[in-house]
């Protein structure tokens, strides 16, 4: 199994830190992985991308020109992510934040209402969570098995009293599609 996915949003809307716990996660599942970011000058508002490939076999290169999965965060990246989609590539949509539909015909097109479900959870920073567990479900690239554990592992002490809410966030993801 190898998966090629980028996530892409703006800056302040967690894709990088998305990107690294994807990638802890597949670490910690026994996988081989890559990551490599992409983020405008900005400290918000900036273009915000994250290229990950998690595979069980040995990683060529850590480029993901030709992604198998793409999540938009935003409306500025649906055009970007659905022109270097594969042909029949996964494209998950945060519905919360982009109104406009795909242009290209033959992708497998799902919406999620990330931004929204993370509001209901009580704070909508943790959207990015919530398209974590929906992008682990559709791709079946992570198990998330453990992801309490790995998140205590990820964040360093004084955050782990936000671990729980990550966890309610990820699962309400993977809850949200089929």
């Amino acid at each position: 199994m190898t998966e090629k996915s980028l996530f892409a949003g703006f800056g302040g809307q967690g894709i990088i830190s998305l990107g690294q716990i994807w990638v802890y996660c597949a670490m910690k599942e026994g996988k081989n992985v890559t990551f490599f970011p992409f983020y405008g000058a900005e400290k918000r508002g900036g273009i915000a991308r994250a290229g990950v490939i998690v595979s069980d076999e040995e990683i060529a290169s850590p480029l993901v020109t030709t992604p198998d999965s793409a999540l938009v965060m935003n409306g500025e990246s649906l055009s970007l992510c659905e022109e270097i989609l594969k042909p029949g590539g996964l494209l998950v949509i945060n519905s919360s934040m982009v109104k406009d539909a795909p242009k290209r015909s033959g992708l497998k097109v799902v919406t999620v209402e990330a931004s929204g479900i993370a509001e209901k959870i009580g704070n909508g920073r943790i959207a990015n969570m919530v398209a974590l567990g929906a992008m682990a479900k559709l791709t079946g690239a992570l198990s998330l098995w453990e992801i309490e554990s790995i998140l205590k592992n990820f964040f360093g002490e004084d955050k782990h009293k936000f671990v729980p809410m990550n966890v309610e966030a990820i699962r309400a993801g993977f809850e949200a599609v089929s």
